[in-house]
Order: structure tokens, then C-alpha cells, then sequence
């Protein structure tokens, strides 16, 4: 009884300034415009690194072919996190190497979710860069984070977080400036085989950082 009380105590709280739980508690196709914006925050191994949100793609339920929680998949251990509570992180591995990060959305039981393409950095830099370009030849650095997996590996995101709250450390989403509704670009998700025709991908119009 003490250990558990112990764990509760010592379990990271809410960010004041992360972003409400009913803010993500909408449809994903919502959510992914107005996340633009949005800073993504990492404390991951004590370092502080955090980047502004410029480009999502919304997959947005079971009658979404492109998901990975697609009726014809259903309910697996890979996309367990996509049923859960709106706001906490599901994070798979693609190719067996990299990682992306997706924000759940809508309603617990209903698997829909957001990826997050691509972020304009904003702290911690030097360590992005670190984490980035270990045994890589270095890039320019708005290639840092223009992608999924890249922003991941900046971040140092990784399966462990799988089912995290993004409303604490050690990634959590802190409100932002909203991106206006006239400078944001939707068009065809990338990547996928399976409703690829669906304007379900949303960047900042002219923002060096989106993914190429």
C-alpha cells in the first residue's frame, strides 16, 4: 500500500500550460488543423527540446483504410494505444528502425489519431542535432525534424512512450500561436497505399520545416 501510494506521488502531474484533455477529445480531421501551432515539448534524459508543430496527417477511424486501426485490421497489441483515452501518445516503429509519434483523439474506444510530420525547432537545438546525426552525415537544420521519424529521434522519442499522456513530462503538447485558418494547407496524406486521395494532410503555407 505504500509503494503504491510512493509511485503515485512521485508519478509526473499535468503541465499547467499542456493542452486540455477536451481540446484533443474531437474528431482527428479537427484536431490535425489545429494542432499547427502547437509546441511539442521533451524533458526525455533531463534535456529540455521542444518545436512548433507545422505539419499533421489525421487518420481519422475505423472506416479510415490508410489506419492502422482500419476495420479490416481491428484490435491488435501494435495499435492498442489508438483505443485509448484522447491525448495520450501512440507510437509505433516503421521498417523496424524509426519511430513516429501520433496524438490519440476523439473518444476512448474509437481509434482515431493524429501524426505529427514535422516541427520547426525551437530549444535545445545542439541536442537535436545530437540525437540526429549520431554516425549520419550532418543536414541542414530544417531537416532536424521535417519528417516524423526525424522529429522523433530529435526528440528522443521512443516506443516507451507508447501510451503516455501528452499532458506531462516527459513529452507533452503546450499551447501555442493558432496557425490561421487561411495559411494552412490540407492535401493527399504521403506514405500510404489506401485512401492516399484523402486531403487529411495539413501544413503552414511557406514554412521551411514541413516534410519533403
Amino acid at each position: 500500500m505504500k509503494r503504491a501510494a510512493s509511485a503515485r506521488a512521485s508519478a509526473p502531474r499535468r503541465r499547467a500550460d499542456a493542452l486540455s484533455s477536451s481540446f484533443l477529445a474531437r474528431p482527428a480531421e479537427l484536431v490535425a488543423r489545429e494542432l499547427l501551432g502547437v509546441h511539442l515539448v521533451s524533458t526525455i534524459d533531463g534535456v529540455e527540446t521542444s518545436g512548433r508543430i507545422v505539419e499533421t496527417e489525421a487518420y481519422v477511424g475505423p472506416h479510415d483504410d490508410a489506419s492502422h486501426a482500419a476495420e479490416r485490421i481491428g484490435r491488435t497489441t501494435r495499435n492498442e494505444s489508438m483505443f485509448g483515452a484522447p491525448g495520450i501518445a501512440y507510437v509505433y516503429r516503421i521498417y523496424g528502425i524509426h519511430w513516429c509519434l501520433n496524438v490519440v483523439t476523439d473518444a476512448w474506444g474509437f481509434p482515431a489519431a493524429v501524426l505529427i510530420r514535422a516541427l520547426e525547432p525551437l530549444h535545445g537545438i545542439d541536442h537535436m542535432r545530437a540525437r540526429r546525426f549520431v554516425g549520419q552525415k550532418q543536414l541542414l537544420d530544417t531537416a532536424l525534424c521535417s519528417g516524423p521519424a526525424r522529429l522523433a529521434a530529435a526528440l528522443g522519442i521512443t516506443g516507451a512512450h507508447d501510451g503516455h499522456q501528452l499532458d506531462r513530462p516527459p513529452v507533452w503538447l503546450r499551447a501555442g500561436e493558432p496557425v490561421a485558418a487561411d495559411r494552412i494547407v490540407a492535401g493527399p496524406r504521403v506514405g500510404i497505399t489506401r485512401a492516399a486521395d484523402l486531403p487529411l494532410r495539413f501544413s503552414e503555407h511557406g514554412s521551411r520545416w514541413v516534410s519533403r
